[in-house]
């Protein structure tokens, strides 16, 4: 017989109110890239270039998630989950980026939720995951600061067509993703590399989700809880040599994203290209970035581990994950890599929790944390992925922590619920918990799904794996 008192050192029991999700984005997982109305974005452009995505991969049919709405939202149904994150693709709503709206693509967006909401099931959507009208590239994109006024009509689009059954919407995700690789660096769409743009879209992708979010705040359904995700790394310093440079990278990677939403400015950093140039931050621009927010959505991965130069000889692995100057990014010895070549450390998502807690009080959602796997179906039809359950243990595990220590932690969700495109690795990485055959797009819960829907049923996860 087993008494509370043994069971309270067995298992963890997460608070009635938790939710329990996973997420996706509508280009990594809808298909139909040219079906009823929809048009083309700088995604679309930018994997028909030649030696841009793994293999010549894109998204044109991906999950073919389109055409299996009702099958899609059953598995939903049967792994537990009670809240899903999924995308709102701009140009399925208006494919040029302004001017007329698509019906179907309400139409599409309208069966999601209405069938979430059938399986009891809270919707959060997404805004802008990435997936930029080719049409407002065209004219500069996030260069051009009239994107982030058009990025509001389209988010009052939105809710004026979703408002009254969203659980919460999401500006923006990652903006650090959008101004770094698409517009600094090049590697994601649209493939612009010139530091000097990247910094002119990280202001207008941060102008942007505040001019939605006050777009969201004045439709008749102004009341529904917005907020915005950005990518959180815990960084890591190893000794006294890179304690300073562990606090400018701190803020590069996480403050420049981070300050302006809660703070109101961007941080001080000493490589000051970095920060978007001052002639195109105008007077009022980030009070409006500071419109108050409703909650907080975390995506976390992985943590940067670094020491000084100096410090080679040392018992860790060189892990090359960033180029720096000054330090060197390393692997302790004993910490597990993802397929994706990403450090597993649930340690630095709990840290994270720390530092947002300290800046803000407002709910907080994990809103993706996941790992990619070299999952494969076996002999017997069965997906054995013990790396990922490991993960989703720990994780979960920290966040449980962080409740005990009385972060306002409301949720998580998984990312993602199936395998899809991912980006520029194509279909090579498979970060879900259910199985995508990309030929036949049979789906296969992996035991990493059972393993996850036990919790989300019962609210309670064993102590150990």
């Amino acid at each position: 017989m087993t008494t509370d008192a043994s069971k309270a050192l067995t298992e963890i029991r997460f608070p009635d109110d938790f939710l329990f999700g996973a997420a996706t984005a509508a280009y990594q997982t809808e298909g139909a890239a040219e079906e009823d109305g929809k048009g083309i974005s700088i995604w679309d452009t930018f994997c028909a270039q030649p030696g841009k995505i793994y293999r010549g991969d894109n998204g044109n049919i991906a999950c073919d998630s389109y055409h299996r709405t009702e099958e899609d939202l059953d598995l939903l149904s049967a792994l537990n989950l009670n809240a899903y994150r999924f995308s709102i693709a701009w140009p399925r709503i208006q494919p040029e980026g302004r001017g007329a709206v698509n019906q179907k693509g309400i139409d599409y967006y309208n069966r999601i939720i209405d069938g979430l909401l059938e399986r009891g099931i809270a919707p959060a959507a997404t805004i802008y995951h990435w997936d930029l009208p080719q049409a407002l590239e065209d004219i500069g994109g996030w260069v051009n600061r009239d994107t982030a006024g058009y990025l509001a009509d389209y988010a009052a689009i939105c809710a004026e067509a979703f408002g009254d059954r969203i659980d919460r919407f999401i500006t923006i995700n990652e903006p650090q993703i959008v101004a770094k690789l698409g517009y600094r660096t090049g590697d994601f769409a649209p493939g612009i590399a010139d530091p000097v743009k990247g910094g002119m879209a990280t202001h207008h992708i941060m102008l942007a989700h505040g001019l939605a979010l006050q777009a969201i705040r004045a439709s008749k359904h102004g009341s529904v809880p917005t907020g915005i995700t950005v990518d959180l790394t815990a960084i890591v310093s190893l000794d006294e040599e890179s304690r300073e440079e562990a606090i400018q990278i701190d803020r590069e990677v996480n403050g420049l994203y981070l300050d302006p939403v809660l703070l109101g400015k961007y941080p001080e950093i000493d490589r000051s290209e970095m920060l978007p140039p001052d002639h195109v931050i105008l007077d009022g621009d980030m009070d409006v970035i500071s419109t108050e927010i409703d909650f907080i959505g975390i995506n976390y991965y992985q943590p940067h581990i670094i020491r000084s130069l100096s410090g080679r000889g040392l018992a860790f692995d060189e892990y090359e994950y960033f180029n720096h100057p000054t330090v060197a990014g390393v692997k302790p010895i004993d910490m597990p890599l993802t397929d994706m070549g990403w450090l597993v450390d649930a340690g630095g998502l709990e840290e994270i929790l720390q530092k947002v807690h300290c800046l803000t009080k407002k709910p907080i959602y994990i809103t993706e944390n996941g790992c990619a796997v070299s999952d494969y179906v076996d002999p017997t039809g069965a997906i054995h992925d013990h790396e990922r359950i490991s993960y989703i243990h720990d994780h979960l595990l920290a966040c449980w922590h962080a409740i005990e220590q009385g972060i306002n932690l409301k949720g998580y969700y998984h990312w993602s619920m199936m395998d899809n495109f991912e980006w520029a690795q194509g279909y090579s990485k498979r970060f879900g918990i259910v199985y995508v055959d990309f030929l036949t797009h049979k789906r296969i819960p992996k035991d990493s799904a059972f393993f996850y829907a036990a919790i989300a049923k019962s609210k309670t996860m064993p102590l150990n794996t």
